[in-house]
C-alpha cells in the first residue's frame, strides 16, 4: 500500500492512498487521521500494522471514496492549491553512510586508508544526525545549498520509517543533501555538511513493510537536470548494500532512544563526480518503480 500525505486548503493537510493514478482521501474515511503520523499512532495502538489498519477502514466505509488524479497533486507546493507533501513528519531523520559494497580493493597499509575505507572495515557503521521535520522537504520543493558551500551533492537513499518498538513500518526516498566541500575539509564538520534548512527531502510516497517483497532488491535512479538538460545520470540497487538493516538499526538504538516515526536514511551507492555540484535552478530527480518519483529543484541559500 502506498500513502501520501497532501495539502487541501482549508484542511492543512491529509492522507491519502495511492491506487493507480488516483489518490483516495483517506481523511474522509477516518476524520481523527489527518497525518500518517497519526495512522501509526492508531495502528500502534491497536497493534495492527498501518496496511491492516487502512484495509479495515475501507471494508468499513459505504459512502463514495472521494480523492484526486495523483498528478494534480504532484506539483509545485502553493497554498492556494492542493499538492504532495512529505509522506509523514518524521520527529528525526537519521542517515548512515559508507554503506554500500565497494569494487575496489583496499590497500594492506592501514595507514594509508582513508577514514571512509576504515568504517566500511569496521563493525560500526557510520551513523549521523540528519534532520527535524522543519528541515525536510516534500515532493517538487526545494531542496537547498548552504550559503557557506561551494559544492554540495545529492544523495539518493532507500529509506525506512520505525513504528513504536522499532519495526520497519514503510519505506520511501530520502535525498540526503550534503555539503562535501565542509565535509572534507575536516571530518569534525560533518553536522554542517549534514544539517541544515533544506538538507533533506522525502517522499513522494511512503510504501508499507508489507508492499516490499525484497527491500535489498530495489532499483533507485537518480538524474539531475539543469536549464533542462541531464547533466548526470547514475543508478544503484540496494542489493549492493554491505550492512542490514537489522545491523543499522542495533546500532541506532544503542543508549538512543528513538521515537516512533523516525526516518532512517541508508546510504547512497550513486555518486557525484567531483566536478558536479548542486547548483540553483538545478532540478533533482529520484525514483525507484515501488516507490514513486522524488523531483526537488535546487535552492541556493
Amino acid at each position: 500500500m502506498k500513502l501520501v500525505q497532501f495539502y487541501e486548503p482549508g484542511q492543512e493537510s491529509g492522507v491519502g492512498i495511492v491506487q493507480d493514478d488516483h489518490v483516495i482521501d483517506l481523511t474522509e474515511i477516518m476524520p481523527e487521521v489527518e497525518t500518517v503520523n497519526d495512522l501509526m499512532h492508531v495502528a500502534g495502538v491497536a497493534r495492527i500494522s498501518l496496511a491492516e489498519l487502512v484495509e479495515r477502514a475501507l471494508n468499513g466505509y459505504d459512502g463514495q471514496l472521494a480523492g484526486f488524479t495523483y498528478e494534480s497533486l504532484d506539483v509545485t507546493p502553493d497554498v492556494g492549491f492542493p499538492h504532495l507533501m512529505v509522506p509523514l513528519f518524521s520527529p528525526e531523520v537519521w542517515g548512515f553512510g559508507v554503506t554500500y559494497k565497494r569494487s575496489a580493493e583496499f590497500r594492506d597499509d592501514d595507514a594509508q586508508q582513508t577514514i571512509y575505507d576504515q568504517v566500511y572495515n569496521s563493525d560500526r557503521p557510520e551513523s549521523f544526525f540528519k534532520a527535524t521535520a522543519s528541515r525536510c522537504s516534500g515532493p517538487n520543493a526545494p531542496i537547498c545549498v548552504r550559503g557557506d558551500s561551494k559544492f554540495t551533492a545529492t544523495e539518493p537513499e532507500l529509506a525506512y520509517v520505525l513504528g513504536d518498538e522499532g519495526e520497519i513500518v514503510g519505506y520511501t526516498l530520502c535525498n540526503d543533501v550534503s555539503a562535501w566541500d565542509i565535509e572534507k575539509e575536516n571530518p569534525l564538520y560533518l553536522n554542517q555538511s549534514k544539517i541544515y534548512q533544506g538538507c533533506c527531502a522525502l517522499g513522494p510516497t511512503l510504501v508499507t513493510a508489507d508492499e516490499i517483497d525484497d527491500p535489498y532488491d530495489i532499483d533507485i535512479q537518480c538524474r539531475i537536470l539543469r536549464d533542462d538538460a541531464v547533466v548526470f545520470e547514475g543508478e544503484a540497487n540496494t542489493s549492493q548494500l554491505a550492512r542490514s538493516f537489522d545491523e543499522l538499526n542495533e546500532y541506532l538504538y544503542r543508549d538512543n532512544l528513538i521515537p516512533s516515526g523516525t526516518v532512517v536514511s541508508t546510504g547512497t551507492g550513486i555518486i557525484l563526480p567531483n566536478d558536479l555540484g548542486l547548483q540553483e535552478g538545478d532540478l533533482v530527480v529520484i525514483s525507484s518503480p515501488e516507490i514513486g518519483v522524488l523531483s526537488n529543484p535546487v535552492q541556493q541559500l
